[in-house]
């Protein structure tokens, strides 16, 4: 039976790469797929991994009907095999309903991929409608991790390193390195944390900073 199927996790856990990777897949075996996707962060009309892979997509704007684009194209002779959609979150709900419609009146299989919660710990609605509607929610087993070495598990959004937890839900940014494996200060950029950093709003810069401060009271290691 065709499924519509959540893939979700925090960010830098490799959802584009896993989109990429069954797109792969199923074309090797002859199959042909519609890939959509929105505000990706290699440019408009693209799915793109950090891992530098990139594919051609349908790029999604707020009144595009997924149902009616994909009857469209079989009316036209296209064939579609499966619909694949990277960054699902910033769907709206209509169109998470849209893609449970093309599951179960045109019996496609539908592989959603998005972040759950954003920068504030919410629900992204699109991502509460898929978890609503959704055959399948698979959790990726890739863990991202924080600064301190945890499981992360919240996304931060950051301005020169500092969280922030007011401002737009949607601004398109990317989770940056400094080459060390710490996230480095952007005007906007994007962080994972575990919860407890996050709760505690302390980032990698914020963190290098407090370790560098004066203030900071001296350890007697021979105790």
């Amino acid at each position: 039976m065709p499924e519509l199927v959540f893939f979700s996790g925090t960010m830098d856990c490799g959802k584009s790469t896993l989109a990429l990777q069954i797109e792969h897949n199923r074309s090797t075996r002859g199959l042909q797929g519609m890939i959509f996707s929105r505000d990706d962060r290699a440019g408009h009309g693209k799915l793109s991994s950090r891992l530098g892979l990139v594919t051609e997509a349908v790029e999604v704007v707020d009144d595009l009907d997924l149902y009616v684009h994909v009857v469209e194209s079989l009316s036209s002779g296209g064939r579609v095999d499966y619909v694949i959609i990277d960054e699902a979150q910033f769907l709206a709900p209509g169109q998470v309903d849209q893609l449970a419609r093309v599951v179960d009146d045109l019996e496609l299989d539908v592989f959603a991929f998005g972040i759950t919660t954003d920068f504030r710990s919410k629900l992204f609605p699109g991502s509460q409608r898929l978890v609503e509607l959704a055959d399948r929610i698979e959790v990726l087993k890739v863990e991202a991790l924080c600064w301190c070495g945890a499981r992360a598990t919240h996304n931060a959004r950051t301005v020169d390193g500092r969280m922030v937890i007011e401002g737009a839900q949607v601004v398109v940014g990317d989770v940056r390195s400094d080459g060390a494996g710490a996230e480095r200060p952007a005007e906007v950029g994007y962080e994972v944390l575990c919860r407890r950093h996050h709760r505690r709003r302390q980032t990698a810069a914020t963190a290098r900073a407090a370790a560098l401060s004066p203030d900071v009271l001296p350890v007697d290691a021979q105790r």
